[in-house]
């Protein structure tokens, strides 16, 4: 599996990231993950949509918690035609129990723990954490990604306006 290094970092150590780089322009690849009642989703059963996809270490730290609530606070605005994904480690339980908690409703989190298909399939998968990096991903009606925002410090939000802004473009 390939491994990439100098493109994230965990309060300033550089950590490696596994699979596959992905690039704007390309298609975005398909991957199954686990939505909160454990039942497999394809990320191709989303196309015909605008995709925006966000990766998060975990919903449980303060980082995650704020930009997946910001995310969801931004899906009231913008429409049926575009879908929010939070993508994580965490079991489909605790973002169950996190989404309840916290009152995300607009966004659908779901869980990458048992393959880790999506995280070697963009490439944010964490070597040394088997966490995904933070990471936001935008994917267009047709499935080809049109926008990639990989945070270089795990710590950091990611830059709202400029995925907001690349999706203002396709709206």
């Amino acid at each position: 599996m390939k491994e990439r290094t100098g493109i994230v970092t965990m309060k300033g150590n550089p950590l490696t990231l596994m699979g596959n780089e992905v690039k704007a322009g390309e298609g975005a690849p398909d991957f199954t993950v686990l939505d909160n009642n454990l039942s497999p989703v394809r990320f191709s059963t989303f196309r015909g949509k605008i995709c925006i996809v966000s990766s998060v270490p975990s919903l449980d730290t303060p980082v995650c918690d704020l930009e997946t609530r910001k995310f969801n606070e931004e899906a009231s605005r913008l429409g049926p035609d575009v879908v929010i994904l939070t993508i994580s480690m965490d079991l489909p339980f605790a973002q169950k129990r996190w989404c309840a908690a916290s009152g995300v409703d607009k966004v659908q989190t779901l869980s990458d723990h048992r393959d880790a298909t999506f995280g070697t399939a963009y490439g944010v998968l964490i070597k040394e954490l088997r966490l995904l990096a933070r990471a936001v991903f935008l994917v267009d009606q047709k499935g080809t990604l049109q926008y990639i925002q990989i945070v270089k410090e795990l710590t950091n939000e990611p830059d709202y306006e400029s995925v907001l802004g690349a999706l203002k473009k396709l709206t």
